[in-house]
């Protein structure tokens, strides 16, 4: 069975004892897909799981090092008359068998899956040499520091995931629903739209749903990674995931367990291994091919030198060959890369970014254009008013008006109007209200003929407006009454408040900005010229934001599109990072999307693209510190400079700072 997880490198046996798969059975270099028994494979429903090493695991290294220990001392040290020929011998087989034999029976057993250049026959041959030779400490030492080395990977490999694993924890296993006048306790995955659930101060909320208490305010940090208050009013949606910080609230279920937004996030977090990187695909293909040449090279240099030195011995060069066959178990990179792959999705995790591949932290690094939609992405899609003028009329009466005529309709800026105008509406009717397509409404207040819409609307009537009009830039709303021109009401979007900060630091990375838009023109200009944008393009449909990536693409551009609409959802398909506003985006955005930013803030694109160029940064350090060390202690080896003893502690000292050096991602602060 193929797990989807690339760092699950350990299994376990059903005595609790870890077990390291070979090469090949780590990664497939075909798939780039890591194996697992069948017996231990986890459902895809239970992927992200930390694999805690159970203590009897220690028990084996422990009782080997103690022993060898103790037999360096006696042989170098104290030097006791008995421990000489067959009881040397014995003493250090037994301190071989607890770390050795396991190693040797996943020898076997990858020989028989067909694995046969493997790590575990690489340690057997070294080690079983070592003895054959007489050098029984230094056997005994391979194993031992070989197992510590493992049991280090695996604590390493745990931690890495804990960040995100953390995430999985956040779905309450109960919740309280209203039923029949009481409250009972069931299952999260048992509760219906529209039902009524009750969460307590202190408790998480299991389902999405609309407040249906006056008010409550909430901590957000697992879905947005930030944990300052978010205070909700009545109606205001709230989300799986949200803690309830304060009163006892109602919420109404919108959406099943299934379908709410979190238990959507963590779908992406555990498929998120499945798409590996190029540099995890490569290496993986590279120990395929590795492995088999190491093992020739180590029977070349025990053998070959017979035909050409004069005073050749057997041991010395078989000594060299094992040096050589232990140095060269490529360890540190098998299990460091994907790891600091891992630890780069659990730092973008913590910060509110879900990536769903690794492959998309590599993307990041070569993005040198970003392209965004404005409303929803760089403006908060809340439209307000802003300026109201009048002619003939208080601004009063003329927004109290305005507000009648518009409570007829559902748009946007209909309700901008309307929410300004608050309880001046109340009780009063519009009648004999039309809509004029592409125009605007018309109708009676109190005898009254209001007509409400754009400058299209007046002319359609012939009614004179002044000139200046024609020169606001914000979207406006002009009213006539009886025939008259009577002002006007503009109405805008807010920028979001980390939007320039975003832009300019996309500029202080070399990055190109871009901004899409079906707003008109000259709002999108004026938007454009606050935030410092390169380039930005107006009165786009769907399919006309699509031609202007294509044609970015063309320009040999590598880019990504920020977007949060249903709209902007074949724009994130084609780009080459589709990035998504997770907070109020669609889903069909969310879906598409190789990103998604859970909390709607442009800023947390830049850390998207620093995270990514973070993680690859520290991929290369390993790869070089790995191949840098193993090049030049092969050749010593080979040279007979190195002994078994430099051998393992390079191998193992090289995995343990490589390890340390990817799981430094996961304390990393991203500003």
């Amino acid at each position: 069975m193929i797990n989807k997880d690339p760092n699950h490198v350990h299994t376990y046996d059903a005595q609790g004892r870890m077990t390291c798969c070979s090469l090949e059975e780590k990664i497939d270099a075909s798939t780039g897909e890591p194996y697992l028994n069948n017996e231990t494979a986890h459902p895809k429903k239970e992927a992200i799981v930390i694999e805690s090493a159970p203590w009897k695991e220690y028990i084996p290294a422990t009782i080997s090092f103690v022993l060898l220990l103790t037999g360096i001392l006696f042989e170098q040290v104290f030097k006791p008359a008995f421990f000489e020929g067959y009881i040397k011998l014995i003493w250090y087989l037994v301190a071989y068998v607890p770390v050795g034999l396991p190693v040797m029976i996943d020898a076997v057993k990858s020989i028989a899956k067909g694995a046969f250049f493997s790590e575990f026959l690489l340690m057997t041959i070294a080690t079983g040499g070592a003895f054959f030779i007489g050098e029984y400490s230094e056997g005994v030492a391979v194993m031992v520091f070989y197992s510590v080395g493992e049991l280090f990977q695996s604590l390493a490999v745990a931690r890495a995931k804990r960040s995100i694993k953390a995430l999985l924890d956040v779905r309450p296993d109960t919740v309280n629903v209203l039923r029949e006048g009481e409250l009972k306790t069931v299952s999260p995955s048992e509760v219906q739209i529209d039902e009524i659930i009750q969460v307590k101060s202190g408790e998480k909320v299991a389902l999405d749903g609309k407040l249906v208490s006056e008010s409550a305010s909430f901590n957000t940090a697992a879905l947005t990674g930030e944990s300052k208050p978010d205070t909700k009013g009545k109606g205001d949606t709230v989300l799986a995931g949200m803690i309830n910080l304060h009163s006892v609230s109602d919420i109404q279920v919108t959406a099943l367990f299934k379908d709410s937004k979190l238990s959507k996030i963590l779908e992406m977090v555990q498929d998120a291994t499945s798409r590996k990187a190029p540099t995890q695909l490569f290496i993986s293909k590279f120990a395929k091919v590795y492995t088999p040449i190491v093992v020739f090279l180590a029977i070349a240099i025990c053998l070959l030198p017979y035909l050409f030195v004069s005073d050749y011995q057997f041991k010395e060069w078989l000594y060299r060959s094992l040096v050589f066959l232990v140095i060269s178990c490529p360890c540190a990179l098998v299990i460091s890369i994907p790891l600091g792959y891992f630890g780069g999705i659990g730092l973008a995790s913590r910060n509110g970014i879900l990536f769903k591949g690794s492959n998309y932290l590599d993307v990041m690094t070569k993005i040198n254009t970003v392209v965004m939609d404005k409303t929803g992405t760089l403006t908060k899609g809340v439209f307000k008013v802003q300026e109201i003028v009048t002619e003939g009329i208080t601004e009063k009466e003329l927004v109290r008006l305005t507000a009648i005529i518009e409570s007829k309709s559902t748009h946007p800026i209909a309700t901008a109007v309307v929410d300004y105008a608050g309880g001046a509406i109340k009780g009063v009717e519009a009648e004999k209200v039309k809509e004029i397509s592409g125009h605007g409404l018309r109708g009676k207040i109190g005898g009254k003929d209001v007509m409400a819409g754009n400058l299209k609307l007046l002319k359609k009537f012939d009614i004179d407006y002044p000139a200046e009009i024609e020169k606001v830039v914000d979207t406006i709303v002009v009213v006539a009454i009886d025939g008259k021109y009577a002002g006007y009401i503009t109405i805008a979007d807010e920028i979001k408040k980390d939007a320039k900060q975003a832009i300019t630091e996309m500029h202080s990375l070399g990055i190109k900005t871009v901004m899409l838009s079906g707003d008109k023109q000259s709002v999108v200009d004026k938007v454009a010229k606050k935030l410092g944008i390169d380039d930005a393009f107006g009165d786009l449909l769907p399919e006309n934001k699509v031609d202007k990536v294509q044609a970015l693409k063309y320009q040999n551009r590598i880019l990504a599109f920020v977007g949060d609409g249903v709209n902007d959802a074949p724009v994130i398909a084609l780009a080459d990072a589709g990035i998504a506003m997770g907070g109020l985006g669609s889903d069909a955005t969310i879906e598409t999307a190789d990103i998604v930013i859970q909390n709607d803030e442009p800023s947390k694109i830049v850390r998207a693209i620093k995270i990514g160029r973070i993680t690859k940064k520290i991929v290369w350090q390993n790869i070089i510190l790995a191949m840098g060390v193993k090049v030049i202690v092969l050749v010593l080896g080979a040279g007979g400079i190195a002994t078994l003893w430099e051998a393992v502690f390079a191998d193992v000292g090289v995995a343990l700072l490589a390890i340390l050096n990817a799981v430094r991602i996961q304390r990393m602060r991203i500003q």
